[in-house]
């Protein structure tokens, strides 16, 4: 099984697009949990299912499941805790919540998880998927490059 990861800041709508086109990707799948910003421009919920299908003939889901709550993301941007301790946080929820359970795995095989983080490094869709490795096996995780030349 493959999961790919992508972020949407510092990347125009072409690059954003084109990364998922051609990553092999069949669906996105939004981990986020505010997706309906004006600072997601191009990827706001209401518009990008359309723009998937027309661009990239790609399906799209939102499973706010797989999101930090509202107060562990807020403490870690308010710099109330580090990133490792954000990231222990995150895992421990991810397991309360019994994703690895939860989840049909034909749902998640080949999907790309989508987040607004440019990079995978601090975001939490690489521990999404790290702990699903963990937990079924046998997944390549492939984060999609900041910008399609760095494939």
């Amino acid at each position: 099984m493959r999961i790919y990861t992508i972020g949407f800041t510092k990347k125009s709508a072409e690059q954003f697009f084109e990364l998922l086109r051609h990553s092999g990707a069949k669906r996105l799948v939004d981990v986020r949990l505010h997706n309906r910003s004006q600072l997601a421009g191009f990827t706001k919920k209401d518009d990008l299912p359309y723009f998937l299908r027309r661009l990239c003939d790609m399906d799209y889901i939102h499973l706010p499941e797989l999101a930090p709550t509202p107060q562990l993301l807020n403490a870690y941007q308010k710099k109330a805790i580090t990133w490792s301790q954000y990231e222990r946080e995150f895992r421990v929820l991810l397991n309360q919540r019994h994703i690895e359970q939860k989840l049909p795995k034909e749902l998640i095989a080949d999907s790309c998880l989508l987040c607004s983080e440019p990079t995978a490094d601090r975001c939490h869709r690489r521990i999404v998927a790290e702990y699903l490795r963990e937990k079924w096996g046998d997944i390549e995780i492939v984060h999609l490059p900041e910008k399609p030349e760095q494939r």
